[in-house]
């Protein structure tokens, strides 16, 4: 699932390629991605004539703030990346009766290049501009949310009200996070003591915005915690190690374009350059580039967690 400086990287391209241009059409051949409103037909309309003002970041979610107060959110889920081109549709359509169009190939691009990738073809929400230009949700599983929201109204529902701070904010200081990862609020009285693994802990949206499985990995690496360590159990200099890592990384990831280990893209098609750099996540059984032991993969609430045990002792 794209994270953080994947959704960064592609805010920062949209806001490069798509800013100013007017909506004019809508095309899906799965509406049921569009969860907001829920009939397509009135999406479309709703969407059709609005100029983007601005396209920013919550958490995982994109958000493009639209005229008329309008914020169309975008959450690519576990496949889904957005991409910026001139695609052309194939003749003729294809057929319906057969079921769900999980690979229609329905759009092809105009040029040659990235857009071509196989992993870029799999459109199933495009949408035109008043300079002909497309912006295209590819996305194998079709598990990406789309919503069309009044603004006042997004910035005041659970979807955003519920994410924690943005972990490269100015003002996520070191006292903010310490007191974050420590501290849980109770329902009644004073807070309490937080209890949990620390790599639950960072990839819980609700504790700290953006952070998933890749980057959970990355930055417990590089500061030397085991992942399945109890942040009730972790001292002042391990919570800075980790500050200091997640600051590190995640800065790291956004000038490299995020990971494209698997599906993400950027809106050009082209893959991030962060892959390269990752030290534990998916290097099961590969030596560790800090000493030499063999990585660990390990199951943590249904997710994978790759860890050094040298390294990275509970």
């Amino acid at each position: 699932m794209p994270e953080l400086p994947e959704v960064e990287t592609t805010v920062k391209d949209l806001n490069k390629k798509v800013l100013g241009r007017t909506f004019i059409d809508a095309w899906s051949d799965f509406e049921k991605q569009v969860k907001k409103p829920k009939n397509f037909a009135q999406f479309k309309k709703e969407i059709k004539g609005r100029k983007i003002k601005k396209v920013r970041r919550k958490g995982k979610n994109i958000l493009f703030d639209l005229t008329d107060n309008k914020t169309l959110l975008i959450h690519q889920k576990l496949t889904g990346h957005l991409l910026v081109g001139y695609w052309t549709p194939t003749h003729p359509p294809p057929s319906r009766e057969s079921g769900p169009l999980l690979d229609s190939g329905y759009w092809r691009p105009k040029f040659k290049g990235p857009l071509e990738e196989k992993i870029n073809t799999y459109i199933h929400l495009l949408f035109t501009f008043d300079n002909s230009q497309m912006l295209a949700l590819s996305d194998l599983r079709k598990f990406a949310k789309v919503e069309l929201w009044n603004t006042k109204e997004l910035e005041k529902s659970e979807e955003v009200k519920n994410l924690g701070p943005e972990p490269l904010e100015k003002d996520f200081t070191f006292e903010k996070f310490e007191e974050i990862l420590t501290k849980k609020k109770a329902a009644k009285g004073e807070p309490r003591q937080r209890r949990g693994k620390i790599k639950q802990v960072l990839m819980d949206q609700t504790v700290i915005a953006g952070i998933g499985n890749i980057y959970s990995d990355e930055i417990l690496w590089t500061a030397k915690i085991h992942p399945f360590k109890d942040v009730s159990k972790l001292n002042k200099n391990e919570l800075k190690r980790v500050f200091q890592a997640m600051k590190k990384i995640l800065k790291k990831a956004i000038r490299l374009k995020g990971t494209s280990i698997s599906d993400f893209r950027i809106p050009s098609g082209q893959k991030g350059y962060y892959e390269k750099e990752r030290k534990v996540y998916r290097r099961e059984s590969e030596k560790c580039p800090r000493c030499g032991q063999k990585i660990k993969r390990i199951k943590l609430a249904g997710r994978s967690a790759h860890f050094c045990p040298a390294c990275q002792k509970l």
